[in-house]
């Protein structure tokens, strides 16, 4: 059956920068998602309009009355639109390139649905007063989206690799090896698995201890998780520490051979969360100020999105050195691909 994007595809065709830039788009715009419904809970706005998906429910944009928390509130909504048309024009320049770019495109319509559920959650947490649980869960729907995002910026580059003539297994994200011998790919990819699973425990209970804090996302009287902040802020900060230490195992586990670029996103990873456990820090012990608790969320977009590239890398690399039928380790061939 023939649909627009298909007749577009017959008659033009994007380069890869194209779908590279507009999936890197896409990640810029799932953390300014993230950023900006957090201004909306800080400033007391999450009940600035009134109803969903109208804004009241007569009119769909807030009134002069509604002041600068519908302002602010209603500006989230809009930026939901634009998310919208970043998704959409990933998707079209993966259908327009010339050769196929199916993990693009799948993260693209991931994205798309992902934007759908998360709108509705959005519309659940209004009806529901801005109840902390659904607060968390709309949070997270978020955090998703991001991951989706992450995914298919990633997949733009392994995929644009494959497309410019790198050899069966070469990696855009691997450096070119010296000839080393194999690789101990097992404990490596199991580090990266554990990584990616403590950081999202880190961010779960992130959510906790946000439940369970002073800032309620209205100014009036919402009930918060029946949680002590305090116990539940030491267990975030236990985690955020345990993802130092892994990360930083990880990076001593990396070989210098093959996998450079798995190294220096490791190391970019550690900057980050160093600087968000000092933000966290710093909020924890000054009655988190509003400033403050944005830029947390702000580092743990940061932090996910990195630990994500981390994963992604580490994943590819360990690929070139391995069997994909035994997993067992193999010797690095010579003249693999390098990542421009």
């Amino acid at each position: 059956m023939r649909t627009p994007l298909s007749w577009l595809a017959d008659r033009y065709s994007l380069g890869a920068r194209s779908v590279r830039v507009a999936a890197l788009g896409s990640v810029v715009a799932s953390i300014a998602i993230i950023v900006t419904g957090g201004i909306v809970r800080v400033t007391g706005s999450g009940l600035g309009c009134t109803d969903w998906p109208m804004c009241t429910g007569e009119t769909l944009a807030p009134t002069a009355e509604m002041g600068v928390h519908g302002a602010i509130e209603f500006g989230n909504r809009l930026l939901t639109g634009a998310l919208c048309a970043v998704v959409g024009w990933v998707i079209i320049t993966a259908r327009l390139q010339e050769k196929p770019m199916p993990a693009v495109l799948r993260g693209g319509w991931a994205q798309f649905w992902i934007v759908v559920l998360n709108a509705v959650v959005g519309g659940v947490t209004v009806w529901m007063r801005l109840s902390p649980y659904i607060v968390a869960a709309h949070f997270l729907a978020a955090t998703l989206l991001l991951t989706a995002a992450v995914y298919t910026w990633h997949a733009a580059y392994a995929d644009a690799g494959v497309d410019t003539g790198a050899g069966s297994g070469a990696d855009p994200d691997v450096d070119a090896d010296s000839g080393a011998g194999a690789v101990p790919v097992a404990r490596v990819r199991s580090l990266s698995v554990a990584l990616v699973a403590v950081t999202a425990l880190l961010v779960f209970v992130g959510t906790l201890a946000t439940g369970s804090g002073p800032h309620a996302g209205d100014s009036s009287d919402v009930a918060r998780m029946p949680f002590n902040w305090t116990a539940v802020t030491v267990v975030h900060g236990l985690l955020a520490g345990t993802v130092l230490v892994l990360a930083g195992v990880l990076l001593s586990a990396l070989p210098k051979d093959g996998f450079g670029a798995a190294r220096r996103k490791a190391v970019a990873f550690l900057a980050v969360l160093l600087g968000q456990g000092l933000v966290g820090l710093v909020q924890s012990v000054t009655a988190l100020p509003s400033l403050l608790v944005m830029l947390h969320l702000l580092g743990s977009a940061l932090v996910w999105t990195g630990v994500l590239q981390v994963h992604f890398t580490v994943k590819r690399a360990c690929s070139g050195h391995s069997s994909p039928l035994s997993g067992a380790p193999l010797p690095r061939a010579r003249g693999a691909a390098t990542h421009a």
